[in-house]
């Protein structure tokens, strides 16, 4: 079985780049998993954005600290169990945190965490929340999105749960890292996919108004770069489907260039 997992899809840049790629290589993946938290204009999610990345062949989407920048997300999170938020948010808040797939007669955990250092949401400990969710677990596979700022917070949770669940996926700073690896008892790790959307931005922002707040202090709500180049962040990896482990993995780090006429 081969599973794509795409990073942080970034305003409507980041939704066309998913577009076109998985327009081109959807037939090479049985599971697509994808983070959404900043597809709509750069910040949170609203509903015909999720669906417009149904649509494309997306399996699962996951969330993170923007869960909530839209607020109309809480009239639909329920009604879909393929949309994940952070399981260690307050239980008061709509939505759930992971949840089981069945694809090729395997069943597959999605686990969606969110991290605590330098993240302002204040969520609760999402190592007790995984181990919890551990153990009840009877997947064949779980696979875990740790949208969380520090690299350390992330390799952390990953040794922690290193061979018992299957990836530990970092997303959030929308920069790729170099790490991707099986950890000693099989767990793959990287501290972050990356994003989708405009290469030429600052984190897919606009550069002017990132470089503006940075040199004067000055509060500025930042809109995502007006770029014709868009990056593409994923990592896929197969799965054995006698021994449920991962047998290979890659990162996939692709710029496409728009046509504007």
């Amino acid at each position: 079985m081969n599973i794509l997992f795409i990073g942080d899809v970034y305003g409507k840049n980041g939704r066309n780049v998913v577009k076109k790629f998985l327009e081109d290589n959807l037939d090479e993946y049985d599971f697509v998993i994808a983070n959404l938290e900043n597809a709509s204009h750069g910040k949170g999610l609203t509903k015909a954005n999720f669906l417009e990345m149904i649509e494309a062949g997306i399996d699962v989407a996951t969330l993170g600290n923007h869960y909530y920048a839209k607020k109309e997300i809480e009239t639909y999170i329920n009604d879909y169990d393929f949309l994940l938020r952070p399981a260690n948010l307050h239980s008061s808040i709509a939505g759930h945190g992971t949840d089981v797939f069945e694809t090729n007669n395997l069943k597959i955990r999605v686990t969606n965490l969110l991290g605590r250092v330098f993240i302002a949401e204040n969520p609760n400990n999402p190592f007790d929340v995984l181990n919890e969710i551990c153990k009840n677990d009877k997947s064949d596979v779980h696979i875990v999105d740790f949208h969380a700022e520090a690299s350390g917070e992330k390799q952390a949770l990953a040794w922690a749960f290193d061979g018992k669940v299957s990836a530990v996926l970092g997303t959030h700073t929308h920069v790729q890292t170099n790490d991707l690896r099986l950890l000693k008892n099989g767990t793959l790790y990287i501290t972050d996919v990356g994003m989708c959307g405009p290469y030429n931005g600052i984190l897919g922002a606009s550069r002017e108004e990132v470089i503006t707040k940075s040199w004067t202090g000055k509060p500025t709500v930042f809109g995502v770069q007006n770029d014709d180049e868009n990056i593409f962040s994923a990592v896929s990896f197969v799965i054995d489907e006698e021994t449920k482990k991962i047998i290979e993995y890659k990162k996939i780090y692709q710029i496409y260039k728009e046509s504007r006429k």
